[in-house]
């Protein structure tokens, strides 16, 4: 069992992309199941002290998901995920934007264009992941709204559940 399981966070602002790649001492299954299923993605899909709630999710090319990151005040962030490939346990992508709680576009950042890929490495399973940006504008805007901070503070999350599953 691994202790120091990697985790790199970096910031390509000339392709306007945000790199992440972090290892989790886990099955691909089961790290595949805790990104493409709504009731395990709704235990760890925000920082702490926030909480995920899907309204729907459709896990399939021309799905969506509709969900809320709730604070402990009970204010809801909407924000819609459009999956455009799935390449099961292998890949998938999708958009990523904030709305309504209907899904329409509420907000002046666009939209973020996930790639996410899933490998074996040994025990572990490695998910890497480039998020794209429409513009430079909209890459430093996230990054300041504290996005490395929030993505890192969730996969936390997911790192503890999927411990809890062993």
């Amino acid at each position: 069992m691994k202790s120091n399981l990697l985790m790199n966070f970096s910031v390509d602002k000339e392709n306007k992309t945000v790199n992440v790649k972090r290892e989790f001492n886990a099955s691909l299954s089961n790290v595949w199941s805790a990104w493409t299923d709504a009731a395990i993605l709704d235990l760890w899909w925000a920082p702490a002290p926030f909480k995920s709630k899907t309204k729907f999710m459709e896990f399939r090319e021309g799905g969506k998901r509709l969900y809320a990151m709730v604070s402990p005040e009970g204010e809801e962030r909407w924000a819609v995920f459009e999956y455009t490939s799935i390449s099961p346990k292998t890949n998938f992508k999708h958009s990523s934007t904030f709305c309504d709680a209907e899904g329409v576009p509420n907000s002046d950042l666009g939209s973020s264009y996930w790639d996410i890929n899933f490998s074996e490495n040994g025990d572990s399973t490695i998910v890497d992941i480039a998020i794209k940006r429409g513009s430079l504008e909209e890459l430093e805007k996230i990054i300041e709204m504290g996005f490395k901070e929030g993505f890192t503070s969730a996969l936390q999350g997911l790192e503890k559940i999927l411990k809890a599953k062993k």
